[in-house]
């Protein structure tokens, strides 16, 4: 079992950067895959990036590649966003959700989902 937890959402500018948290506890990211997401009210889930935590690859969605980056930090259990040139557009619940083995932009197919943490972008 376990429980991840998201941090680091706000409201922020036009042109800012945030960076958001998923930390794992109850067990460790050994062997999952960690994923991003986000969703705005009355829109589909969108899938941002993800990570191997075995096998230290990972992948970013090309609407966000550039301008987002997902990276790890082994001693903290933990998943990085880190957002760049925020826009209005980018306003959006953030989830992060682990355990399939492979990548997938599918949010049902991970099998841990957090809380979510809101982040606002005003113009």
């Amino acid at each position: 079992q376990v429980q991840l937890v998201e941090s680091g959402g706000g409201s922020v500018p036009a042109g800012a950067s945030l960076r958001l948290s998923c930390t794992a506890s109850g067990n460790t990211f050994n062997s999952y895959v960690i994923a991003w997401f986000r969703q705005v009210p009355g829109k589909e889930r969108e899938f941002l990036a993800a990570m191997d935590w075995s096998e230290r690859t990972s992948f970013v969605a090309a609407a966000v590649k550039g301008r987002f980056t997902i990276s790890r930090d082994d001693a903290k259990n933990t998943v990085y966003l880190q957002m760049n040139s925020l826009t209005p557009v980018d306003t959006a619940v953030y989830t992060c959700a682990a355990g399939v083995r492979m990548f997938s932009g599918n949010y049902s197919a991970y099998d841990y989902r957090g809380q979510g943490t809101q982040v606002t972008v005003s113009s």
